[in-house]
């Protein structure tokens, strides 16, 4: 598995709407999708800043992955995520190499990209993903998206 580069940056805020302002204003990012995922526990923000994406995600609940986050770390930097060309592949390349993962089967990640995270203690204390933007796992999430407002 060689990772094509990096697909996005994850943040944990605590206030989507409030760190898109500050995003917008202070990087002149725009926002690419929004949507809110139940079965993920967030809501969501892909936000294009020049060559690069920033995805916000904002807790529905305390009691999910990015809601405990926050308690024990407060906002910030959730994890790195790496595009490559195979999730599938991508893993037991991961496996075979020794990695921790917490996916062990590619699945439908945010926006219908197919995902997978390697435990940060495989990666220097840092959570990744392994995502490949080329293969949605479903047709878009478009009316998802297109009904989300737009800055």
């Amino acid at each position: 598995m060689q990772a094509r580069g990096i697909h996005h940056l994850g943040m944990a805020v605590e206030d989507l709407d409030a760190a898109l302002s500050t995003y917008e204003r202070l990087f002149g990012a725009e926002v690419e999708h929004r949507a809110t995922v139940p079965d993920q526990g967030v809501e969501a923000a892909s936000l294009r800043v020049g060559d690069g994406r920033v995805e916000l995600l904002e807790p529905l609940e305390a009691d999910t992955p990015v809601g405990r986050f926050l308690a024990k770390r407060g906002p910030g930097m959730h994890h790195v995520a790496y595009e490559v060309a195979d999730v599938a592949a991508a893993i037991a390349r991961l496996t075979e190499a020794g990695a921790d993962l917490i996916d062990e089967r590619p699945r439908e990640g945010l926006f219908g990209l197919e995902v997978a995270f390697v435990h940060p203690d495989s990666v220097h204390g840092v959570l990744s993903e392994v995502v490949s933007a080329a293969v949605p796992t479903r047709t878009w999430v478009r009316d998802a998206w297109e009904n989300q407002p737009r800055g």
